[in-house]
This record gives structure tokens, sequence and C-alpha cells, in this order.
């Protein structure tokens, strides 16, 4: 069954999330480079600009929309029992942010009934906002498309050569012990690493641990540009499961820019799934 939510629901979606991450984002960009960093249990980084980008996104939409949930990286972990929730990331690449360098962004992806359908990441420093509607399964219909600061992107079809970039992580550099088709670019920013491979830049990209709320919003951006998701482990993402906690879970995760390249790059980084 088709559920059509017609075009004044999702422009509410759409016009929410550039206003509120155009607000954090005011506010981080004044802190950046301004700010000291902690370290959390994980031993990844934290700030106060974390803590208050966190408190400030779900504020907000717990005015906006009431009846909708929230899962973030700061606070609650455990997801609701909710036909519609809002998964935050309130500062993607905090050790960018703490150290000086002009790249991390401000990630929100809407869930429903468990499996993103609309993702929306902004990357302050760059002037760059994405989003994209991506429905799956879920039987939704409305907008479809993956853009960059209102502008359609897409994934790129070209072949491999040596003079195209692959995306991975610090905690996936064992990947480069085999030879690799491309070059490779290591950016700090989880949400940015796989997105780059939606607006065409790439052509593929690995993350080893990202967390629920640095693939959220970009799952459906990616897909929606044409690209290909692949897990690295074969127990499925999506949909999420109603109480339970998703705090220190990892999803190590390939994006391709299209389904030709997943037998080439795939047995590359397989192993960083095992």
């Amino acid at each position: 069954m088709n559920l059509n939510f017609d075009d004044a629901f999702w422009t509410t979606i759409l016009d929410f999330s550039a206003t509120v991450t155009a607000e954090v984002g005011k506010q981080l960009l004044a802190d950046f480079g301004q700010v000291q960093a902690a370290e959390k249990a994980d031993g990844s980084l934290v700030t106060q600009s974390d803590q208050w980008s966190d408190q400030r996104l779900r504020e907000t939409i717990a005015i906006t929309f009431p009846q909708h949930g929230v899962l973030s990286e700061e606070a609650e972990h455990c997801f609701p029992a909710t036909e519609w929730c809002w998964i935050i990331d309130p500062l993607d690449g905090t050790t960018n942010f703490a150290r000086g360098l002009p790249l991390w962004g401000i990630s929100l992806g809407l869930l429903y009934r468990g499996t993103p359908v609309f993702g929306y990441v902004a990357i302050p420093p760059l002037n760059q906002s994405f989003h994209g509607f991506w429905y799956g399964e879920t039987g939704l219909t409305g907008p479809t498309g993956a853009f960059l600061n209102g502008k359609p992107i897409h994934a790129s079809k070209d072949e491999i050569s040596a003079n195209h970039f692959f995306n991975i992580c610090a905690r996936s550099v064992s990947v480069l012990q085999n030879p690799f088709p491309c070059k490779i670019r290591m950016l700090g920013v989880a949400t940015y690493n796989l997105l780059t491979v939606a607006m065409g830049a790439t052509l593929g990209s690995v993350e080893a641990t990202p967390k629920i709320w640095d693939i959220a919003a970009v799952w459906a951006i990616v897909q929606a540009a044409g690209a290909v998701w692949s897990p690295l482990e074969a127990a499925p993402i999506f949909p999420l499961q109603p109480g339970q906690d998703y705090g220190s879970r990892p999803y190590p995760t390939l994006v391709v820019s299209r389904p030709e390249l997943l037998p080439i790059f795939h047995p590359l980084v397989q192993s960083i799934g095992q």
C-alpha cells in the first residue's frame, strides 16, 4: 500500500531541516576552533558545542514535531516506539572541528517505522547542504532525488582510473595493504565521506565503524543519488527496533557509485566488517 503524504508535508520537513541546521551551524561557526575537546568512553572526542547542538536540535524537533521521536549521539540512544523518528548527529567531524580543520557537519535523518526516508546534512564551513528522499520498501511516496544546495546530484558513471578517488576512514587504513585502483582520500567526517559518492566526486567510500547517527541521513541521500549502499555485515541495518539501544553498535559500510563497482571494491574492503 502506498502512503502518499502531500507536498506540503515534505516541504515542511525540508524547510524545518534547512532552518534548524542554519541556526545551529551559525553558532558552530562562531565556536569553530575556539573550544576544548574531551575524550568519551569510546575514544571519540566531544565538545561543549556538540552538546549544545544536540540539545538545541532535540528541543526544536520536540516543539515542531511533538509526535516524533528522537535518537541522538549525545543524549538518547534507544530507538523509540514512534512511527516517525529523527536521528541526529549534532556535529559530525568533532576532531576536525576542535583542531581547526574546516570540514564538519550537522546531520538529520528522518525515519518512518524504523527506516530512513529523508536525510539532510549541512556542512557549514563549505556552505553546502545536502538532502534527499528515499522510500525503499516503506510504502511511502512523495518527492524524489538527491540535492546539493537545491540542485540535483547524481553518483558518477565513470570507469575506474588512477585519477579517480576512493575515500577511507581512519579505522579502515588496513585496506591499503592491497593495491588500490584509485587515489585514496581521508576526510575525517563520516557523512561527508559517503556523500562525496552521492555528489559524483568519488567512485566509492568505506567507513569501518560508523554509528547509526553517522549513516541515517546519508542512507537516504546516497541511494537517492543512484549510488549503491553495501553493508559489510550480513545483518540488515534497517528497520531499527523500538527499545533497542544503538549507542555502541557500528555499521561497517561500503558505498560505490554504481553496481558494477561492487565486485571490484568489495573484496578490497570486506575484511573490516569481520
